[in-house]
C-alpha cells in the first residue's frame, strides 16, 4: 500500500501505526491524527499479521491495535510483537470492554487501553503518553484487572518486594530506562538490571510493561 511506504523519520513527531480491520475506523484516525503538530502516521494495516509485517518493515514509535480482527487478533499480534523483540509501545483501542478481552491484550504487553469512544484530544494524549514510557489504564480496566489478580491470588505478590526493588518498580512506572534508574539512585546499570529481573521473577511478570501495569495497579509510583 502506498500509504505504508517506509519515510524518513521526522525530528520530534510520533512515528503511529492503524491496525484495525474498518476501514472507516483508520480514515478517521488518520484525518485526526495528521492534524497532531507532533504525531506521523506512517502507515495502515487491517489484521493483526499484516500490522506485525508493517511494525517490522516501517519501525513506528506506537502502534494503535484493535483486539478483534479477523485472522490473527490484537493480542495474538502483540504476542508476536513481544517475540520478535519489536520496540514499538501498543496502544489497544477498542469498542469491547470485557474482562476476558481487557486481560489478555495487557498480558501480551499492551501499554494502554482506551475505548473507540474516547475524546479524541484524550487519544492524542494517550499516544503521547504511551511513547513517553507510561502505562495508561481507564479505571475499569485497572478494576478489571485487580479483579482477577484477586481471584487467582496472586494480589499480595508484592509483599516479597525488598524496599529497594519497590523504588526501582515505581520509576519502571514512570517510564524511566535502567540507565536513568541507576542514575536517580544512584546504583550502577549492573545493579539495576538485577533487581529489575528480581522483580519480575518475585511478581512472575514477562517484561517491563507487564511490571509497570503492576505497579500502577498497586499504586507504586517512583
Amino acid at each position: 500500500m502506498a500509504e505504508n511506504e517506509a519515510a524518513a523519520p521526522v525530528p520530534g513527531r510520533i512515528r503511529v501505526l492503524l491496525v484495525d480491520d474498518h476501514q472507516v475506523v483508520r480514515r478517521g484516525l488518520r484525518t485526526f491524527l495528521e492534524v497532531q503538530d507532533d504525531i506521523e502516521v506512517v502507515g495502515e494495516a487491517s489484521d493483526g499479521a499484516e500490522g506485525v509485517a508493517y511494525a517490522e518493515e516501517l519501525k513506528p514509535d506506537v502502534v494503535l491495535m484493535d483486539v478483534k480482527m479477523p485472522g490473527m487478533d490484537g493480542v495474538e499480534a502483540l504476542r508476536k510483537l513481544r517475540e520478535l523483540a519489536n520496540p514499538a509501545r501498543v496502544l489497544i483501542v477498542t469498542s469491547f470492554t470485557e474482562q476476558r478481552t481487557v486481560v489478555p491484550a495487557l498480558r501480551a504487553g499492551a501499554a494502554g487501553y482506551v475505548y473507540k469512544d474516547v475524546d479524541p484530544d484524550a487519544l492524542a494524549g494517550a499516544i503521547r503518553s504511551v511513547h513517553a514510557g507510561h502505562v495508561l489504564l481507564q479505571p475499569e480496566v485497572a478494576g478489571a484487572l485487580l479483579s482477577q489478580e484477586e481471584a487467582n491470588g496472586t494480589h499480595g505478590r508484592g509483599s516479597s518486594l525488598t524496599e529497594r526493588e519497590r523504588e526501582v518498580l515505581g520509576l519502571i512506572a514512570d517510564g524511566r530506562s535502567n540507565r536513568e534508574i541507576a542514575r536517580a539512585l544512584v546504583l550502577s546499570e549492573k545493579t539495576v538490571k538485577t533487581h529489575v529481573s528480581n522483580i519480575l521473577m518475585k511478581l512472575d511478570l514477562a517484561d517491563r510493561t507487564q511490571a509497570a501495569l503492576w505497579a500502577v495497579r498497586h499504586g507504586v509510583t517512583g
